[in-house]
């Protein structure tokens, strides 16, 4: 069981999105548990007021410090330990699986949004373990990014799919994008289904799909293609069938192993399919 506490000023809007579809069989299920905190209940103004002008001067309105904390607190009081605290802000690191897998770990986060110009400083610097971004782009406020960070990480805790399986062969799981997916019917406009995947070989499809995942990423991500090939090029000659030949002799009474073969990827560009 996971939990998420968000922090916002729009928590309707969050509600809605998070009761639906495969988040909200979940949370059904008590695997995940979300709730929503209205930053404006915390406020001590009568008229609920959570913003001011900025110090210094410049655009906009800036979130008051006092309601943010009172919120944080209202919720970090009757821990046993102390949430992670997680702002959403373009400032930081952005989103990746990788992250996703990581905050996974953690049994319950706190997630604070953002909305006008920022919150002053003095209660981020006070409460906020972590920044996260989910792209290199401003948006309104952090409700949208907090819903993709809650997406994202639900997907892997154990029991919101309906296998690992589901997770494990997605784009970015595993450093790669995924492989191409096909259904019913097995010819449209002309187009047919690739036979391998009406073969019934599983061993053939499985390793298919893995050339397929290596030209795709190549192709769409370069960037992500080198990464992985940087960590796995054992993997990638194995895949295209071009390991190094061992040859093997007995010499005084223990075995020589010399390799002959290629001796990097820069000339891989096999067409899988």
């Amino acid at each position: 069981m996971m939990r998420f506490d968000v922090l916002t000023l729009f928590p309707e809007s969050m509600d809605n999105f998070l009761q639906e579809s495969i988040i909200g069989r979940a949370r059904e299920k008590g695997l995940i548990h979300i709730f929503t905190h209205n930053i404006r209940d915390f406020s001590l103004d009568k008229h609920r007021k959570v913003d001011d002008y900025p110090y210094g001067g410049g655009a906009g309105m800036v979130m008051t410090p006092q309601p943010v904390y009172d919120a944080w607190y209202h919720i970090v009081k009757d821990c046993p330990k102390r949430p992670k605290t997680i702002y959403m802000s373009p400032q930081g690191q952005v989103l990746t699986q990788k992250m996703a897998q990581r905050l996974r770990e953690e049994e319950h986060l706190i997630i604070l949004c953002g909305h006008y110009e920022g919150i002053d400083e003095r209660v981020l610097e006070e409460i906020v373990d972590e920044e996260v971004s989910i792209g290199d782009y401003v948006l309104t406020g952090g409700e949208l990014p907090a819903m993709v960070l809650i997406d994202c990480i639900s997907r892997l805790v154990e029991g919101v799919l309906s296998s690992e399986d589901s997770y494990s062969n997605e784009s970015h799981y595993q450093g790669l994008l995924e492989y191409p997916q096909y259904t019913r019917p097995p010819e449209f406009r002309g187009r047919k289904v690739p036979e391998i995947l009406t073969s019934g070989h599983h061993a053939n499809i499985q390793k298919w799909r893995f050339l397929q995942m290596l030209e795709r990423t190549k192709k769409k991500r370069p960037d992500m293609y080198e990464r992985y090939e940087s960590e796995h090029k054992e993997k990638i000659l194995e895949a295209y069938g071009l390991l190094p030949k061992r040859k093997r002799r007995k010499k005084a009474g223990h075995v020589n192993v010399n390799e002959e073969g290629t001796s990097g990827l820069s000339h891989v560009s096999k067409d899988p399919g």
